[in-house]
């Protein structure tokens, strides 16, 4: 059997995201065994292919700011997909309870 590529092990680990919850590129790329491998995982998130059923609107930067969405509407709708599951997000695009709502495999 064939090794899983390297974007289908994010997409793996981006649907075991609760809705609620979001993880960092960082952690993303933590999960997948490949620490330091955050900007790898940002380009795979801007070619997911299913979104957002496979939620990439869930994965931010560690600063806890929204940053890009590759889908329709970027940022904005992905601070409408957001918050309609819970995450609170400020008007200037932070998500206010970041470290309430950051998710890992590992710590949760």
């Amino acid at each position: 059997m064939a090794a899983r590529s390297f974007r289908d092990r994010c997409y793996d680990v981006i649907r075991s995201i609760p809705k609620g919850r979001v993880m960092t590129y960082g952690d993303v790329a933590f999960a997948i065994g490949k620490p330091g491998a955050a900007r790898a995982v940002g380009t795979a998130m801007r070619l997911n292919p299913d979104a957002p059923r496979t939620p990439c609107h869930r994965v931010v930067p560690s600063t806890g700011v929204l940053g890009e969405y590759s889908g329709p509407r970027g940022p904005v709708r992905k601070k409408e997909l957001l918050r309609r599951e819970g995450v609170s997000v400020r008007s200037n695009g932070r998500i206010a309870n970041f470290e309430e709502v950051r998710w890992t495999p590992l710590r949760n």
